[in-house]
């Protein structure tokens, strides 16, 4: 069909006419495909590694008797297994497809052309393309240089200032995706409790399981506090149910009614609900999947201090590495070694490549082609 003639464009939202899609990792099958190998190993999407618990597996399995008809709409199990999970009512609960979904209902509901929304440089790109999907203006803060705070963390002080009038959203990720770095309990307490009423506050903690620093908070025990809190989270990382895209937000009622009113009907399919209700309930799996998480990352600062690499301290299921030269060339060399990584040149960091903790046995095998490229 004939491109060169795109009068649509013409006719697109202002704020799409613009937009890059999200470039998700590169898949294995496409790899092999691309290259002719076999045995290709993926540690570029945060995924877990080690997979989904049995039992939900086998309750998804058993689920797909019932495709036939459309889902629970409502997910009325699974809200109230979450509800009790987090000790909240059901009315305070948005799921959805996926964490990002419910980050795309919150700039849907509260951002207009007329609003803007603040997040820190080097934060997860789902954010400035929500926003701009829906003609709002982006303020975007820029990150600790580590003078003050760590590196690429969010600079909290430098997010304040662009709060004004005219701010409807803030976006702070903790862990932030893809640095990996963290906020403390007082810090981000405090940032939240200093912010107008007419400022809703999105927590993303996709990666809250995974976190084991004392200092760490779970935002979610703070929505009786910051009506104007939202935190989300996600089944895709610890949980190992990327595959099934399910997500969810917690926020006060009134939030939740908002978010509610403009989520897609079914948007969380009966695979996944019945997949992630039993999920929940098996936390030694979730004990375990952490713990060798831990392990894996701790192989991967090990093996990047052998060869002299800095790298940035993460706090998630992933870290970056700085490879000293520009990290798009590095990730094609690697993957012509059959490994896929992530360059982060889009999030501001040319010479970094965020790499997914995977099994040993990945893990090694990355960390031995690394050592080929860079020779």
């Amino acid at each position: 069909m004939p491109e060169a003639d795109n009068h649509f464009l013409d006719l697109a939202a202002p704020g799409v006419r613009a937009l890059q899609p999200y470039q998700p990792g590169k898949p294995v099958t496409e790899l092999e495909r691309e290259f002719g190998i076999c045995n290709a190993i993926k540690l570029a999407s945060n995924e877990n590694p080690f997979g989904p618990a049995p039992a939900a597996i086998a309750a998804g399995t058993a689920a797909l008797q019932g495709i036939a008809r459309y889902p629970e709409g409502s997910g009325h199990a699974l809200v109230a297994r979450l509800a009790e999970k987090h000790d909240i009512p059901t009315t305070c609960i948005t799921l959805g497809n996926g964490s990002n979904d419910v980050l795309d209902l919150v700039t849907r509901v509260f951002l207009t052309p007329q609003h803007e929304a603040v997040f820190s440089r080097h934060a997860f790109a789902v954010y400035p393309i929500s926003v701009q999907a829906v003609g709002a203006t982006a303020r975007v803060a820029a990150a600790h240089d580590g003078s003050r705070g760590p590196a690429w963390g969010h600079d909290l002080d430098a997010m304040r200032a662009l709060v004004g009038d005219d701010t409807r959203v803030v976006f702070i990720a903790n862990p932030n995706n893809p640095t990996g770095t963290w906020l403390t309990a007082a810090e981000l307490e405090g940032f939240i409790a200093d912010l107008p009423a007419h400022v809703m506050v999105v927590v993303d903690e996709a990666y809250f399981e995974y976190v084991g620093m004392a200092d760490y908070p779970d935002a979610s025990r703070w929505l009786d506090k910051y009506p104007n809190l939202i935190v989300t989270r996600t089944f895709s990382k610890a949980y190992g149910l990327a595959g099934l895209r399910v997500g969810y937000a917690l926020s006060h009622p009134g939030v939740a009614g908002l978010l509610n009113r403009v989520r897609q009907p079914f948007n969380v399919n009966l695979v996944a609900q019945a997949a992630a209700l039993a999920a929940l309930d098996d936390d030694e799996h979730l004990t375990e999947c952490v713990r060798r998480n831990h392990a894996g990352m701790q192989q991967l600062v090990d093996g990047f201090a052998k060869l002299e690499l800095s790298h940035i301290e993460s706090a998630g299921n992933f870290v970056c590495v700085d490879t000293g030269r520009p990290g798009q060339d590095v990730y094609r060399a690697l993957l012509q070694e059959g490994v896929i990584v992530r360059p982060v040149d889009n999030y501001e960091m040319p010479n970094h490549l965020r790499v997914t903790v995977g099994r040993a046995d990945e893990n090694a095998r990355f960390l031995a082609a690394l050592a080929k490229v860079l020779a």
